[in-house]
């Protein structure tokens, strides 16, 4: 994967270093999938093309206007011990730029988002996700990244709830 997306590493071990100096531990929560966005339609188009040879599209679906292309790895990404299955890619959003690379990961929690926002009250967590229909979530950004939480994996929601 890193052939075609680049290295992941760096990326995992800055989100894991952020979580650490917020005090959120995920250590038993799953990281379902990891988000890499691109810049143009054309980058979305080549490099959806070349996800397929690292796995099998789950999905492509029109979410907030535009196409977002989910993959099930036939080798998942290993990192501390995790093995994440499936990466999002997204095609650009009218109106909203955002850099190439890697922009977020998901971990699915297993308590309501109020019990897991007050075990850490200090913090202040993006609730717009709260309202989705579907999957709703929490997240926390970090300048380019984020982290969202959630109750079910991106793969659960493709083959069931959406």
């Amino acid at each position: 994967m890193e052939t075609i997306l680049g290295p992941i590493t760096p990326f995992l071990d800055r989100i894991f270093q952020l979580l650490d100096q917020d005090g959120i531990d995920v250590s038993q929560y799953e990281l379902d999938h990891v988000c890499y966005r691109v810049e143009t339609e054309e980058e979305y188009e080549h490099l959806k093309t070349l996800l397929h040879s690292l796995g099998d599209l789950l999905t492509e679906s029109l979410i907030g206007g535009r196409p977002i292309a989910t993959f099930k790895l036939f080798e998942p990404i290993q990192c501390k011990g995790r093995k994440i299955w499936c990466v999002e890619l997204p095609s650009p959003k009218t109106g909203s730029p955002y850099s190439v690379g890697y922009e977020h990961v998901e971990f699915v929690i297993d308590q309501p988002f109020d019990d897991f926002m007050g075990r850490y009250s200090t913090l202040s967590f993006k609730t717009k996700g709260m309202s989705k229909k579907v999957n709703p979530e929490i997240s926390r950004k970090y300048g380019d990244l984020a982290v969202k939480f959630h109750h079910h994996t991106i793969e659960y929601v493709i083959r069931y709830l959406d």
